[in-house]
């Protein structure tokens, strides 16, 4: 069969509020042409990230009910932990919020004046979270060219890696970090045999090697499908043995934990372990629900089955690969080849009138959303930028937009409708004028970052 369908039914619905474009143009000017500033409910399809925005399943809504509420010692805790050890295999399981409560403890931890952190690319949070620590945190990625098709655009230079443990020493590097698939990179999955050879290069030298797990199973169907050896190992089987080359992992199970809230840490490291449960108690809670209700464990557990079903794996990848061959065939230049959770727009290509410093990508997140109501987000120097001594923008090596799918909850024709959206937007491409940033706060400006159009 050449359709993938849905592997699932809809069962619950929720109504889309329907906006006017000179609506849109005035929602969008009260929030200072930040679509993250915007309520919800002035959007009709919210492609602003895939983390938190999963449709949940009637077992996983059925599992939050047989929660077990203890603080201390909770069964649904222990459903979770089992869950983890599973599929990483690591002994040490850290209940947390989120993702980013996970990379918090870890780097509070590890990361110091004058340590650094290499990854193929960190994402914004991780990022933060590395630079408040003190620590530097350094990008070696391989796949920095949206036009070009490769498999793996995800993978780390091991190259650079060995020349920059080398070059710093191994005792300034707390930890090698590699994120499957790479979001900031356009979505793109690592390779095992990346993976495996950062694993070398990390033992031989001493380091502990994590793995950003958020979209682990993903990743690993993309091995299965695109790497020599694998088509007829099962995906749980692949994420299994990604994990074995890892010292552990932070995750935000809002991606491919298929859940709203909550993620983990998890490792192998006793002493490791115990400063960072130490942490938790501090800042999440007690170490058997870290800052969560204790039915959002059971819905984790419980997601972290469903995700590895093949099934919906490849219905995933398909349905963005979907949106991707439809905005190609018009012409509209992207991020090739789709990766897991969204179209990547190459916005240097789209907006090619536009300078870097005039942020492109935030220019055609902000006409996205007044001519379709579609609300989506930047990746480029809005998010990665940063400014020299003089106050001059040093621009992120791409300008992206990502356009998140959200897990299971768009059909078909919301696509379409997507699709169509951006590629009048592209025809019109020419119009798009400038944006400057009004207000930014030193911190993630992204989030609550003001700008302003410049007139053209």
């Amino acid at each position: 069969m050449k359709t993938i369908i849905e592997p699932f039914k809809i069962k619950m619905v929720e109504q889309l509020r329907f906006t006017t474009v000179e609506e849109r143009k005035q929602l969008l000017e009260a929030a200072y042409y930040n679509p993250f500033l915007l309520r919800s409910d002035d959007v009709l399809i919210d492609l602003l990230t895939d983390s938190g925005t999963t449709a949940m399943s009637a077992k996983q809504w059925s599992a939050l009910i047989d929660g077990d509420e203890a603080y201390a010692g909770s069964r649904s805790y222990y459903k979770f932990e089992d869950a983890v050890k599973d599929i990483t295999g690591f002994k040490h399981v850290i209940p947390t919020h989120q993702g980013r409560a996970a990379e918090k403890i870890i780097f509070s931890i590890l990361g110091q004046e004058g340590k650094i952190i290499p990854n193929n690319t960190h994402f914004d949070t991780t990022r933060a979270n590395i630079e408040v620590s003190g620590a530097e945190a350094v990008d070696l990625p391989l796949g920095i060219k949206p036009e070009v098709l490769a498999d793996f655009k995800g993978n780390m230079d091991t190259e650079a890696l060995a020349e920059l443990i080398k070059r710093v020493g191994r005792e300034n590097i707390p930890v090698i970090m590699l994120t499957v698939t790479n979001n900031t990179g356009g979505g793109q999955p690592v390779s095992m045999a990346n993976i495996r050879a950062v694993s070398e290069i990390a033992r031989a030298n001493g380091i502990p090697f994590y793995l950003d797990a958020c979209r682990f199973a993903e990743n690993a169907m993309f091995i299965k499908l695109r790497e020599p050896g694998y088509a007829d190992v099962p995906v749980k089987k692949i994420a299994q043995e990604m994990f074995s080359y890892a010292d552990g992992c932070t995750m935000s199970a809002k991606k491919d934990g298929l859940v709203n809230t909550g993620g983990f840490l998890a490792m192998n490291d006793d002493a490791l372990a115990m400063n960072s449960r130490n942490v938790l108690i501090v800042t999440e809670g007690f170490t058997t629900y870290g800052g969560l209700a204790r039915r959002d464990l059971e819905a984790i557990a419980r997601g972290l089955v469903e995700v590895l079903e093949e099934p919906y794996l490849e219905y995933r990848l398909r349905s963005v690969q979907y949106l991707g061959d439809a905005l190609e065939a018009q012409g509209v230049p992207i991020m090739r080849p789709t990766g897991g959770h969204a179209v990547y727009l190459d916005a240097k290509r789209f907006a090619s009138h536009l300078p870097q410093e005039q942020y492109p990508g935030q220019s055609i997140v902000c006409a996205l959303y007044e001519h379709g109501g579609i609300r989506s987000v930047e990746i480029g120097s809005v998010m990665f930028g940063k400014y020299d001594t003089r106050g001059a923008l040093i621009p992120s090596q791409m300008e992206l937009v990502r356009l998140a799918i959200p897990r299971r909850v768009y059909t078909q024709s919301h696509i379409d409708y997507v699709a169509e959206v951006v590629c009048e937007v592209f025809a019109k491409r020419e119009a798009l004028p400038g944006m400057r940033i009004t207000y930014e706060a030193p911190v993630l400006r992204h989030f609550t970052a003001h700008f302003e159009r410049i007139a053209g």
